[in-house]
């Protein structure tokens, strides 16, 4: 059974949905840009029977509050503040593409919560062609200037995080989507070189590596996750 869970960080509600466990160990999951927690159903229904799953919804998607201000520090510092309000010290942390921005700085900035990373797909912000979005004429799940906020962000390079990678100690996976995915998977090869504790596993099935393939994402994580030795 899954449990919504209200938690309000800096004024900003946050939607938050727990299953599992409850003396389980944590597992954070992390969604995309204009996804939300239900995007990880297939995933939470693999793992929640040995870990205390927390998905949330990040700011201005699903039913969290759509604040108007978005970018990763921002939702950097409403994760932080979910797992203190929600008494969780140390989690394994899993996050899609946007989500994976956000878990590389909780990772950097503080080693000692994360027991082990996974990242699908995403690497630091690098230099690219801004794309250029055109809001659609339906109703949304997420609030639309999210996209540009955090669209703009991720194409300026951030020497910082890229450096900070070497700051990341817990063991971690990166799950590549290979050749289908828009992400230039040379950039995933860079970032599993810069972590000092890291494997990567390719999963061909494009940048939604979870949704495209949920069995070998799962087999991927599930496998990480319960390997006793780091490589």
């Amino acid at each position: 059974m899954t449990e919504r869970v209200d938690v309000t960080v800096a004024s900003v509600r946050l939607a938050c949905y727990l299953s599992g466990p409850p003396g389980g160990p944590a597992l954070v999951l992390l969604h995309a840009l204009g996804e939300q927690a239900t995007s990880w159903d297939d995933v939470r229904a693999a793992l929640d029977q040995q870990y205390r799953v927390l998905a949330l919804d990040l700011r201005g998607h699903g039913a969290s509050d759509w604040p108007g201000e978005y970018s990763f520090e921002l939702m950097y510092q409403d994760v932080l503040g979910v797992l203190d309000e929600l008494g969780l010290g140390q989690v394994s942390l899993v996050g899609h593409s946007m989500g994976g921005s956000v878990a590389y700085l909780i990772a950097q900035r503080h080693p000692d919560r994360i027991e082990r990373l996974v990242i699908e797909d995403v690497c630091p912000a690098y230099d690219r062609e801004r794309p250029q979005h055109t809001q659609p004429d339906v109703e949304l799940p997420f609030d639309w200037p999210v996209v540009p906020a955090i669209s703009g962000l991720a194409s300026d390079y951030d020497a910082g995080c890229w450096d900070a990678l070497a700051a990341i100690s817990a063991p971690t996976l990166i799950v590549a989507g290979g050749p289908k995915s828009q992400m230039p998977q040379a950039k995933l090869d860079e970032v599993t070189a810069r972590i000092p504790d890291c494997r990567q596993v390719v999963v061909p099935a494009g940048h939604h590596v979870h949704a495209e393939d949920p069995a070998g994402f799962i087999d991927a994580v599930r496998g990480f996750l319960l390997d006793p030795v780091t490589p």
